[in-house]
This record gives C-alpha cells, sequence and structure tokens, in this order.
C-alpha cells in the first residue's frame, strides 16, 4: 500500500428488529424491519418506519460497529440492543454485511498531514 494511498473502509451494517413470538411489542417495530447503514448513509426499506427511541438505543454503537475490530474486543461478538422500553421484549440485532472502500480526501477537509493544529 503506497503512503498516496489515503483509503478505508467500514463494514455496511444492517439493524434487525427481533421480536419473541407471541409476545407483545410495544414499540411500533415489527419482526424483520431494518434499516441499512452504508457510509453515513442510513436507508429504511420504502414505505416503512423506525422508532426514534429504538434509533436512539443503537446509534451511539453503529460507528464502532462499521470499523474493524480486534477480535478479542466485545464489539466484534456482541450485536443484540435491548429495545429502550424495559416493558418491550424487542432487540436490535446489528450485522456486519459487507464493506465499503471511502477515501479520506473525499469525506473531509482535513489533509492527513493537517490532523494537528494549535489551538
Amino acid at each position: 500500500m503506497s503512503t498516496s494511498d489515503d483509503s478505508f473502509e467500514l463494514y455496511d451494517l444492517r439493524v434487525e428488529v427481533i421480536c419473541p413470538p407471541g409476545k407483545r411489542i410495544l414499540c411500533g417495530a415489527q419482526a424483520g424491519d431494518f434499516f441499512e447503514l452504508k457510509g453515513e448513509m442510513l436507508y429504511l426499506a420504502p414505505g416503512k418506519g423506525f422508532s426514534i427511541y429504538s434509533l436512539s438505543a443503537v446509534l451511539p454503537l453503529l460507528a464502532a460497529k462499521q470499523r474493524k475490530t480486534h477480535a478479542n474486543d466485545w464489539m466484534s461478538s456482541d450485536a443484540l440492543v435491548a429495545c429502550p422500553d424495559p416493558n418491550c421484549p424487542s432487540v436490535l440485532k446489528i450485522v456486519r454485511t459487507g464493506t465499503r472502500k471511502f477515501s479520506h480526501s473525499e469525506t473531509t477537509a482535513v489533509s492527513l498531514e493537517g490532523n494537528e493544529h494549535s489551538v
């Protein structure tokens, strides 16, 4: 890899609702509802919605799940996030679905050499 290559990879993610059969779901989700994250873009299936409260539970983990992690890191193995409603038995499953290549220069105005500056 040459020093002029400013590329990096992120995982694409799929976040799917898992509902225990026969249980009452309170967050408005249905089993199999999902969204996908490709780079920084979040995509919903046409005509589908996603609870902002459920999204708030999983959102802080997504940037870390997009990145390669050590095999022993819990971020590599743990994929289930509980619904934030303590009375709702649904969970959100985060699945890494593939990788996507990005260019540093196309994703930020800060150069690789210029990421240090004085205040």
